[in-house]
């Protein structure tokens, strides 16, 4: 009987070829909390979370970067109006049960530029369904992030 060696790079290949790709459901769970936040719909933004999902905005001024936490409850209670968020060139990436996406971004708020950053989405799959379980972002100014490759928003 003869073995055959398989390099380790080649069957893991081999293996993931296997598994179906989750990536374009991850990203389109990240498209669709944008579009809800672009909406103003905050009750859509956290049904795509699991009930103890917790986000963590960022922002660096002056040269010291800063955090708040918010719950999923307490998002779930501020009004979200007048934002255009638009992300760009998102990168996931999956392993099992959870996963992330890498969501440069963009956004305007009432129709006036504010800011750009990275979102990054960590998903969880429960059953048969990807939940958005945190959420951290953050906010800064050209040249630290960049803009919409599109340019400005229409005019709504």
């Amino acid at each position: 009987m003869a073995l055959i060696s398989v390099p380790y790079r080649e069957a893991s290949a081999q293996a993931a070829a296997k598994i179906p790709d989750a990536r374009p459901a991850v990203i389109a769970i990240a498209d669709s909390a944008l579009d809800a936040i672009t909406r103003g719909d905050v009750v859509a933004l956290t049904d795509l979370m699991v009930p103890e999902a917790v986000m963590f905005p960022t922002s660096t001024r002056d040269g010291v970067t800063a955090y708040r936490v918010r719950t999923r409850e307490a998002q779930r209670n501020a009004p979200m109006t007048g934002i255009i968020e638009r992300g760009f060139a998102p990168h996931a990436m999956v392993s099992g049960g959870v996963a992330m996406v890498w969501y440069p971004y963009d956004l305007y708020v009432n129709g006036a530029w504010s800011h750009c950053g990275a979102d990054v989405f960590t998903l969880v799959k429960s059953r048969d369904s990807w939940r958005i379980a945190s959420l951290a972002w953050s906010a800064e100014q050209p040249p630290a992030c960049e803009k919409h490759p599109a340019g400005p928003p229409a005019k709504r």
